[in-house]
């Protein structure tokens, strides 16, 4: 079988693919040159991608022989599943690979919030010695919250609570019976309640026609002055001009962005100064560990589906 990967995927899931006689053409930039990768689709019977190769409707038109698309991660705002599925194109995602490093991450923003050592450290090499300044607040006894109730927000859950923070969420489509709730601890709530209740507002849905600039002005003025914002699943889910514009005004304390609406940064974009911002380069999910697990189990899986086994990990 001819197999694409169209971006970065660690060595490992190539060796698993060639390993089972599968022909690997492997291009970590092909994401930039469409034309060149629509050319080799025409051979293909899976395509393997990460997030910047657009997965439409003209590319699975190039694509006859295509059988299986192997994400590898989990937002899949950049592959159209319903015309994939409409070609009978198996798609199948890194389902829970990378929670233990979005997880962390979270974790890491808190604890940066509460207490910023690098800012003490650069202080320190100033030559100043500024006790009171870099005091900081403990997060025992701080408010998490969840928009959200998946499997990352349960693994941060059990983090924080660790730590002595208090676990809360909001999620339509949990019961009080799911795990997340009723052996973990998060305490289910009403939207509103999670917002002005929250110390730190941990956002954890896809990007989707109902989540887009889900977290708005009124959204952002619902919450204490004291808080925190942190998005690390997908841009546009937070209203950027908006959280931008809160925190000016001093109605937010600040936020961590691991994720923008239009990635790379722009230079116009207002979050880019806005007081208390944290960003990082979509990096959550990327550790060492997580990338080499995502990469060896789309492997697998892809090898399954063109074995003719249904994936586990069918979207």
């Amino acid at each position: 079988m001819n197999i694409l990967i169209s971006e970065v995927i660690w060595l490992e899931g190539v060796e698993i693919l060639e390993n089972q006689g599968h022909k690997v053409t492997y291009d970590k930039e092909w994401y930039k040159n469409r034309r060149e990768l629509l050319e080799h689709l025409r051979d293909a019977d899976a395509l393997i991608v990460r997030n910047q190769t657009q997965v439409d409707e003209e590319l699975l038109s190039h694509a006859p022989n295509l059988k299986v698309i192997g994400r590898l991660g989990v937002g899949l705002d950049n592959i159209e599943r319903n015309e994939a599925e409409n070609r009978g194109i198996s798609v199948i995602s890194a389902k829970n690979a990378n929670a233990v490093s979005v997880a962390e991450y979270v974790m890491q923003a808190v604890l940066s919030a509460g207490r910023p050592l690098h800012e003490a450290h650069k202080s320190v090499t100033e030559g100043k010695w500024e006790r009171k300044v870099h005091t900081g607040f403990e997060i025992s006894g701080k408010t998490l919250g969840f928009i959200g109730l998946g499997e990352i927000s349960h693994r941060t859950a059990k983090r924080a609570k660790a730590f002595g923070m208090n676990v809360i969420g909001y999620d339509p489509f949990r019961t009080e019976y799911d795990y997340m709730i009723d052996e973990t601890g998060v305490v289910k709530k009403e939207w509103e309640d999670v917002l002005r209740t929250s110390d730190f507002l941990s956002i954890h849905v896809p990007l989707n026609a109902a989540t887009k600039n889900l977290v708005d002005r009124e959204a952002l003025q619902m919450m204490k002055p004291s808080a925190w914002v942190i998005n690390t699943a997908r841009g546009g889910i937070v209203d950027e001009t908006a959280l931008a514009d809160t925190l000016h005004e001093g109605r937010l304390a600040g936020a961590f962005l691991d994720v923008l609406e239009n990635e790379p940064a722009q230079p116009e974009n207002p979050i880019l100064h806005a007081p208390g911002v944290r960003l990082t380069p979509h990096i959550a999910g990327l550790t060492e560990e997580s990338q080499k697990r995502i990469s060896v189990m789309i492997a697998a899986e892809v090898n399954k589906e063109l074995q003719g086994t249904p994936s586990l990990c069918r979207v």
